[in-house]
């Protein structure tokens, strides 16, 4: 289990510094145009910019406090963070019709929902 763990929060970790790393570093109006990027159109290039550092964030927090050793009781405090994020992503996405990318978002807030509950629960790292 706790190998299952490391993995779901390593996937998760590279999706968030993608994420972060396209919403902080690319244009707006680039970001609107491709597929999924839609909704940059109708919020601030301050929100677009948050959100990606939010991300950034979410990255180190998923992987880095336990591999180092140190705070890892963020991990799961950051996963359920991923897991309130993906329910803003997912209304956003099905305001506008894109059934696929709520579908995404739902197997990547199954994914930080794992990753909480094993990490609060079973598969602690405070014991």
């Amino acid at each position: 289990m706790n190998l299952a763990l490391w993995i779901a929060a390593g996937l998760l970790a590279a999706v968030a510094l993608a994420g972060g790393i396209t919403k902080t570093f690319v244009p707006k109006e680039k970001l609107a145009a491709a597929h999924g990027g839609g909704w940059t159109g109708d919020v601030g290039v301050g929100f677009v910019k948050g959100l990606g550092v939010l991300e950034l964030l979410a990255a180190a927090g998923l992987v880095l406090p336990a591999a180092l050793g140190v705070a890892p009781f963020l991990v799961p405090v950051t996963a359920v963070c991923w897991v309130l994020l993906m329910i803003g992503a997912m209304i956003t996405h099905g305001r506008l019709g894109e059934a696929g990318l709520v579908v995404l978002n739902l197997v990547y807030l199954a994914a930080a929902a794992f990753v909480a509950w094993g990490r609060f629960g079973p598969e602690s790292f405070v014991g």
